[in-house]
């Protein structure tokens, strides 16, 4: 958890310098004012999340064929061929796979003893599999309110202008209120560009996070499903 904190910590301070570096080399971004570089931060968060939780997935299920997986699976299953339903969930390192892995362990338990081991089992492996998820949600969110943020300020600076111009007697051109509407504008764009595609990111990926839920949720009936024909058959 502290190292989990630390490198969130440096992460943030490697966006912050970054954000501070693209604010004063940098034109367009220059122009946006000083909100740009929390929208910089921003960005920088959300493609890093974005990049692990992509690779998180395509490495899910990099190499295995999901739908023949279950078929060996319920073959092994159904003819008690455990060890090579136990050698199927050994060669797919993947959550599905080990609860399932937990189900078969507890196959000589009560019926509700192996419900409770794949539901424990299925509980410990969601943190890992919509990690960051909620974050992925926020930067969104804080970024179209940055943009927002943004907009005000330039509109409060353009109003400035045209009180000290006023106030001096001195007559006000656009050019005067150029450089609010920029700052107006520029930061509006800058906030959307990044919330549009992370946006989009977060809907996938929790797709994702439903179809991997969705396939544990299937082992584990495929299990209680033989444990159902082991119960009928002690009943007769």
């Amino acid at each position: 958890m502290v190292n989990r904190m630390v490198q969130t910590a440096l992460f943030g301070a490697v966006a912050a310098l970054f954000g501070a570096v693209l604010y004063w080399q940098v034109d367009v971004i220059h122009r946006g004012g000083p909100v740009m570089i929390p929208i910089v931060m921003c960005s920088m968060f959300s493609l890093a999340l974005i990049i692990e939780r992509l690779y998180f997935f395509v490495n899910l299920h990099l190499g295995t064929d999901i739908d023949r997986w279950f078929q060996k699976l319920r073959a092994a299953v159904e003819a008690h061929q455990w060890k090579e339903a136990e050698g199927l969930c050994s060669a797919w390192k993947g959550p599905v796979a080990r609860v399932v892995q937990a189900g078969l362990s507890a196959r000589e338990s009560a019926p509700q003893d192996i419900d409770e081991a794949m539901t424990e089992a299925a509980h410990e492996e969601m943190p890992a599999i919509d990690q960051h998820l909620r974050w992925l949600s926020t930067l969104a969110q804080v970024s179209t309110l940055l943009g927002l943020l943004g907009t005000v300020t330039g509109l409060v600076r353009a109003f400035q202008v045209i009180q000290a111009k006023s106030t001096g007697g001195n007559p006000v051109s656009p050019g005067d209120l150029a450089g609010g509407v920029w700052e107006a504008l520029i930061t509006t764009v800058a906030g959307l560009s990044v919330a549009i595609p992370t946006i989009l990111a977060y809907n996938y990926l929790a797709a994702r996070v439903t179809e991997v839920q969705f396939q544990m949720e299937k082992a584990a009936a495929l299990v209680a499903g033989w444990r159902g024909l082991r119960g009928t058959h002690a009943a007769r």
